[in-house]
C-alpha cells in the first residue's frame, strides 16, 4: 500500500501515557495516525463520526502508561476489556498479518491478552497468558537510558532497519518489566524463541555484554527486552523507542552526533513493511 494509505492506531484507555509521543512518531514520517479510545469500538454512546473499527487501520499500537491503575497485574485489565470485545477482529487482523506493537504497558498487555510470545501462528491470541512480565528484581520504579542489543535476523517487521547484534539506546520507565517463562520450563521457553528468531533486543552494557542490574533493570530472564511472535508482526517491548526519534532526546545528545534518535527506525521499519504489504 501507498504510505499516505496507511492509518496507524494508538489504542488508549484511562492511564495510558506516550500515546501522543507514539502518534507524532508515525505522523513525522507522513502517515495518518491517531490516539483512539478503546469505548471507539464498541460503545454506542460513541458518536457515528468518532466510531472507529479495527479494519480502519493498518496498524494497531498498545502504548505505554498504566493502564487502569494497572490493578489486579500491569495491563490486566486492558487486555480482559480488549479480549472481550475485540478478540475475534484482533486475531483475524493479527493472521492476516497486519501489525501490532506494545511498548511498556502495552508489551504487558499483549502478554497479558496471550498475544505473547505467540508460538501458535494459527492460533495469535492464547486462551491463557503463557509467560508474565514481573515485578522488577529492584521492587522499584526504574527509569533510565538502557543499552539494548538487537538480536532479530529479520523476522520481526519493526525492526529490520536495525543491524544484526546493533547497539541502541532507548529509555525505560516501568515497574514491572521482568521476564519470567513457567517455573521449570524457562530453558524449553528459551530455547523455542531462540529457535524461531523471536528474540528481538536484548538488554546488555554499554561494551554490548550481557550484565546484570542496573543494565538489565528488571532482572529479566536471559536479559530479554523485548519479543515478536512466531510469525513476526506482533512486537512487545519494555524499552520507549517512542520517546528517543530525535538525536536530543538522547541524554549524550551533546556528546555523541546522531542523524536521528535511536528509536526511530522501529516506525520506519514497519511502516516500509505495510507500503509491500
Amino acid at each position: 500500500m501507498d504510505r499516505d494509505e496507511i492509518r496507524v492506531a494508538v489504542l488508549r484507555i484511562e492511564g495510558t501515557n506516550c500515546e501522543d509521543e507514539t502518534v507524532k512518531a508515525f505522523r513525522m514520517l507522513g502517515v495518518d495516525a491517531e490516539a483512539v479510545h478503546l469505548k471507539q469500538f464498541y460503545s454506542d454512546m460513541i458518536k457515528d463520526s468518532e466510531a472507529r473499527t479495527i479494519w480502519d487501520y493498518s496498524c494497531i499500537v498498545f502504548p505505554g502508561g498504566f493502564s487502569a491503575g494497572d490493578y489486579v497485574r500491569a495491563g490486566a485489565i486492558f487486555s480482559a476489556r480488549v479480549k472481550s470485545l475485540l478478540r475475534h477482529d484482533l486475531e483475524m487482523f493479527i493472521r492476516e498479518g497486519y501489525p501490532v506493537l506494545g511498548i511498556c504497558n502495552g508489551f504487558q498487555v499483549l502478554v497479558e491478552l496471550g498475544a505473547l510470545p505467540g508460538f501458535d501462528e494459527d492460533r495469535p491470541i492464547a486462551e491463557k497468558p503463557e509467560m508474565v512480565l514481573a515485578i522488577n528484581n529492584s521492587n522499584r520504579f526504574e527509569c533510565r537510558h538502557s543499552y539494548l542489543k538487537h538480536e532479530n535476523s529479520g523476522k520481526c517487521v519493526f525492526t529490520r532497519k536495525y543491524g544484526r547484534e546493533e547497539i541502541v539506546v532507548f529509555p525505560v520507565a516501568h515497574a514491572e518489566g521482568k521476564v519470567v517463562f513457567p517455573i521449570g520450563r524457562e530453558e524449553e521457553y528459551l530455547n523455542t524463541l531462540e529457535e524461531n528468531d523471536q528474540i528481538v533486543f536484548r538488554y546488555v552494557d554499554p561494551d554490548g555484554n550481557y550484565s546484570g542490574y542496573p543494565w538489565n533493570p528488571n532482572g529479566s530472564y536471559s536479559n530479554i527486552a523485548g519479543i515478536c511472535n512466531v510469525k513476526g508482526n506482533v512486537f512487545g517491548l519494555m524499552p520507549h523507542p517512542e520517546r528517543v526519534v530525535h538525536p536530543w532526546q538522547h541524554a549524550d545528545w551533546t556528546r555523541v552526533e546522531r542523524k536521528e534518535g535511536d528509536g526511530l527506525r522501529v516506525f520506519e521499519s514497519v511502516l516500509e513493511y505495510l507500503e509491500r504489504f
